[in-house]
């Protein structure tokens, strides 16, 4: 390693080796993270070993030049070309306390709005059109992926100011769609350990068609230069939005009512409404032109924002067993704990990730878990103590009781236990899930527990076996969780899905590459007819817009395994395929119209029923307000949130669920 930046205090061989180490490690994982690859590290340990870096430094005065504490980022792995950016994307200064936001903050205006977990992108504009895509890269020189202009949702390619624009923002990829993708990945050593890993391998990719498959949404943060003079960074904003960007949620606030906000957007976490994944909050003043005066230290301007991180809330526990879960290949372990209130909740279960991470806690038969939820949302255990006896590794698998055998991951070293009978029955239950999902055939009362249950109990082996368990209900009605009541209410569920869009049907089929998207082109484009006659005659589906050669290709190959093509048969015995006019309600209520949805709903089950519908009468369902926005349906139309002033701002209409309902429902 190069020599220290700063002059070196009393320090010992011991701080000394401990301080390269965690560089070492911290950048590693880095490395990993901004790439797209297999997480090797979670969030809360980095954040862990950062701050230990941080306090050997300040105490020995050894800093190295790689260090991350005064970094401002990482390079890419990709091949792209490399371009300078014309104004460094430092990183912001990052606190776990409220009242240190409050004393920067001081007595001046500042914004409140999401730290959105993706990866940062910075876009310029000039004479109105797009003219660069520059990734953050190590803050003063990125990657240019301009050639994904049209793969990336979120901003526009023309806009109607002709200045020079620099805007920067955050590409994310929702929950939703992380979990719709990793689906179609079969083996699980490929599957993407959370949104941003995914989001940043999609811009890793070198081709178009497959980025704009994934669904990688722009979030505009800050509008880094315009030509024009405009101070207020809720104007910046507001320009934005007008000029057709998606811009990130905010709210101005003073340090007086900064904590009651900032418990306020918890909240939105806590309680599962965040579908964009973020890992904290953002301040920054309201007075851009004093916010650039500040100076630079380390890594971060001190006046261009402040990053709060929730301080892990954290409890001790006792293991009471450690429970042993097969999904597909991968058999995970799940602590199974007494009881314990956390983040407002009771939690008596968190998953230990893999063997290697069992390890590094030295989880025994007995121990004393120190447990949080990662980001006010997932139970994690993080230590483990007073550890007796050693925790046995399955050597069979708890599903079909075939052997296991552990894997060592090429790429990040991480062990994994794995059953090795290719026909375990836990290996379908991801297709079956998928099957009966809300997007699929919507089946209430299908749980995951359920279909792995019946299919332990021999009762669903194909999709149509589903809409043949009316014969096992006797059965069923026995089983515990069941009885009379539950069992013919799964009938009726079933019964009530028996008629059916080909559209749902085709994207339950859980058929490689072919999401909700791909089934609504190819049907919407061939019919059912048309399609089930190229798949039985082998004939390409690549001239249908959007999908291609390679989904061509997985469509065919699926159908050409005999397993599958008689699945298929026996699956169009028992339902009825609705034409897709009826399939999309006649009316088309909603055509041409564009919808913003927030808030609770209780006329539709949830938003995204909500959304199926506004869709299927032929209108849209954005995720932020701007002026292309024909309605924001908020049940509360008077609250005060960053959707409902934007509406007001921009003239929309703002109605409530049942005033929709009354205008586009036809019943």
């Amino acid at each position: 390693m190069e020599e220290p930046s700063r002059t070196v205090n009393t320090i010992t061989e011991q701080q000394k080796r401990q301080i390269e180490g965690l560089v070492q490690e911290l950048n590693e994982a880095s490395r990993v993270y901004y790439n797209g690859q297999e997480e090797i590290m979670p969030n809360y340990r980095w954040d862990e070993l950062f701050d230990q870096l941080k306090a050997l430094e300040e105490e020995t005065g050894y800093v190295l030049p790689d260090s991350p504490t005064v970094s401002t980022g990482y390079e890419e792995d990709n091949s792209g070309e490399k371009e300078n950016h014309e104004y460094p994307a430092l990183s912001l200064a990052k606190t776990k306390s409220v009242e240190e936001l409050k004393q920067w903050a001081g007595d001046r205006e500042v914004w409140l709005s999401w730290k959105l977990d993706g990866l940062t992108l910075v876009l310029t504009y000039d004479n109105g059109k797009l003219t660069k895509i520059l990734t953050r890269g190590n803050g003063t020189t990125g990657t240019n992926i301009t050639f994904l202009k049209d793969s990336l949702f979120g901003f526009p390619d023309t806009i109607s100011y002709k200045g020079h624009l620099v805007v920067r923002g955050e590409a994310t990829i929702s929950y939703k769609d992380f979990a719709a993708l990793n689906d179609m990945i079969e083996d699980d050593d490929e599957k993407y350990a959370n949104p941003r890993n995914l989001a940043s391998g999609t811009l890793n990719l070198d081709d178009p068609a497959e980025v704009k498959n994934r669904h990688v949404c722009f979030y505009a943060f800050t509008l880094v230069h315009m030509d024009e003079e405009l101070v207020s960074w809720g104007e910046r904003m507001a320009f934005l939005t007008e000029q057709g960007f998606a811009v990130v949620d905010h709210e101005k606030v003073n340090a007086d009512t900064l904590p009651e906000a900032i418990d306020r957007w918890t909240v939105d976490v806590e309680t599962g409404k965040m579908d964009v994944p973020v890992d904290g909050l953002v301040i920054c003043y309201e007075d851009t032109k004093y916010a650039a005066g500040g100076s630079v230290t380390g890594h971060h301007a001190t006046r261009a924002g402040f990053a709060f991180k929730w301080q892990d809330e954290s409890v001790e526990t006792k293991l009471s067993y450690v429970e042993w879960s097969c999904a597909v290949s991968t058999i995970s372990p799940v602590a199974v704990f007494e009881p314990v209130q956390l983040e407002g909740t009771t939690v008596s279960r968190a998953s230990l990730c893999n063997l290697s991470e069992m390890e590094r806690l030295g989880i025994g038969e007995e121990s004393t878990l120190e447990v949080i939820k990662a980001n006010k949302i997932i139970p994690k255990c993080i230590s483990a103590r007073d550890a007796k006896g050693e925790l046995q590794i399955p050597k069979e698998c708890p599903v079909c009781h075939a052997p296991t055998e552990i894997r060592v991951s090429e790429k990040s070293h991480t062990k994994t236990l794995h059953c090795t009978n290719p026909s375990c029955a836990a290996k379908h239950v991801r297709k079956f899930t998928r099957f009966v999902s809300k997007n699929a055939m919507d089946i209430d009362g299908l749980s995951v527990q359920t279909v792995v249950k019946f299919i332990n109990d021999g009762f669903i082996r194909r999709y149509g076996d589903i809409y043949r368990l009316e014969e096992h209900l006797e059965e069923i009605k026995q089983m515990e969780g069941f009885g009379e009541k539950s069992a013919l209410n799964l009938k009726n569920a079933i019964d009530s899905r028996r008629e059916i869009s080909p559209i749902r049907l085709l994207y339950g089929l859980c058929i490689p590459m072919i999401g909700l998207d791909a089934a609504k082109k190819l049907l919407n484009t061939l019919g059912w007819e048309e399609f089930y006659h190229r798949l039985r005659n082998k004939t390409s589906f690549e001239d249908v817009d959007g999908i291609g050669v390679e989904k061509s290709n997985s469509i065919l190959n699926w159908y050409g395994e005999e397993e599958h093509a008689k699945e298929l048969e026996y699956l169009l015995e028992q339902v009825t395929l609705l034409p897709l006019e009826r399939a999309a309600t006649e009316g088309g209520s909603c055509k041409g119209l564009t919808f913003v949805i927030t808030g609770d709903v209780h006329y539709y089950k949830n938003r995204d029923a909500f959304k199926e519908y506004v869709e299927a009468q032929g209108g849209k369902v954005a995720g932020s307000v701007s002026k292309k926005t024909s309605y924001l349906v908020n049940n509360d139309v008077e609250s005060q949130s960053s959707k409902n002033k934007k509406a007001k701002e921009l003239s929309v209409p703002i109605i409530s669920e049942d005033r929709f309902v009354e205008m586009f429902v036809k019943e």
